[in-house]
């Protein structure tokens, strides 16, 4: 059974929590992202978006049903806020995405109400399922059925763009050469921009991507490390004005 608590020199390094403090830090709760690739929704309110002072604080306005999580009220201040997840704060009508960053790995940026309902997800798998469906894996553990016809045209790794108040798929994306990608883990991770190369491996996920940013640059990455984003354009807001990572 896992340790109901977490020592701070064991928590991910991205974390902005300082190791000399105190001992112990929150640890998140089983949930949708797994603990290395996700903030408990005590610490993004208190030490990224300084709505609290003390965790005391933090949990108080938790606990009074303050804060939304795609949509939906959390009291649990330990639950995991991960990639791509939409966090709304009620009183003050702010609302933000967790995205990838060059240097903090996942950070909140702002966007309007008309993106509050929308989501990017990765279909991490594909199964059959009774009654001749497909189910749709996502990567923040939410599954959608679709008839056979429908669900065949998705791949793994795809990206589709949910309604997270309908639990809908409005628009779909592929990992493919001219698409838009945005890298979401390994070293490069906070980068996007045009797939312009594609190296198969016999590991789809292990395949290399290359993307080149709007200001040039080439990086690479590995398939299993990068989000469909868009065509043109990215579908919706997954990144401030890209952040030059330094060498």
């Amino acid at each position: 059974m896992p340790s109901r608590h977490l020592r701070r020199y064991q928590a991910p390094e991205w974390w902005p929590v300082s190791t000399k403090e105190t001992v112990w830090v929150v640890r998140p709760s089983p949930g949708p992202h797994p603990l290395a690739k996700s903030l408990p929704l005590a610490l993004l309110v208190r030490d990224v978006l300084r709505y609290a002072k003390t965790l005391r604080e933090a949990r108080y306005v938790i606990g009074k049903g303050l804060i939304k999580v795609d949509g939906r009220v959390r009291r649990d201040y330990k639950y995991p806020v991960g990639l791509m997840d939409v966090v709304e704060i009620v009183p003050t009508n702010e609302i933000y995405r967790v995205v990838p960053h060059p240097t903090k790995f996942l950070w909140p940026i702002p966007i309007g109400p008309d993106e509050a309902n929308y989501k990017l997800c990765r279909i991490e798998n594909k199964t059959m399922v009774k009654g001749g469906q497909i189910q749709l894996n996502l990567h923040d553990g939410r599954n959608i059925q679709l008839p056979y016809e429908e669900g065949s045209k998705y791949d793994t790794l795809d990206t589709v763009l949910i309604d997270i108040n309908e639990n809908k798929i409005v628009d779909h994306v592929k990992p493919e050469l001219g698409s838009l990608g945005l890298i979401v883990d390994g070293r490069n991770v906070g980068y996007y921009g045009k797939i312009t190369e594609i190296i198969q491996t016999y590991r789809k996920r292990e395949s290399t991507v290359k993307i080149v940013t709007s200001d040039g640059r080439e990086v690479r990455t590995i398939m299993d490390y990068l989000f469909a984003v868009g065509k043109e354009k990215p579908l919706i807001t997954i990144a401030q004005q890209q952040v030059t990572q330094s060498q």
